[in-house]
């Protein structure tokens, strides 16, 4: 998290790269800038309701989300929250 904080999509594709063998460094790069661009990268350990309808969003326009599902039932930041004292 701090890393994607303090530096650019380019360098982080360059890092990650290795981890995605078949694809090409210039779409790796584009679908990192994709998420700096959409406010993917979280700041925290929380998951907050803001970042999962966030995501539910994302899912939602690519087409994967056949139902949205309530934050309440499906999230807990207990831990996150003690960690992040």
């Amino acid at each position: 998290m701090d890393y994607v904080q303090s530096h650019t999509p380019e360098e982080i594709a360059n890092v990650i790269a290795h981890q995605f063998g078949e694809t090409d460094i210039q779409t790796i790069t584009t679908i990192v800038t994709r998420y700096y661009e959409q406010d993917t990268w979280k700041e925290n350990l929380i998951f907050e309701e803001e970042s999962f309808n966030l995501l539910q969003d994302i899912l939602d326009d690519a087409g994967e989300l056949t139902k949205r599902a309530p934050y309440e039932e499906l999230v807990t930041t207990e831990f996150a929250e003690k960690a992040a004292e």
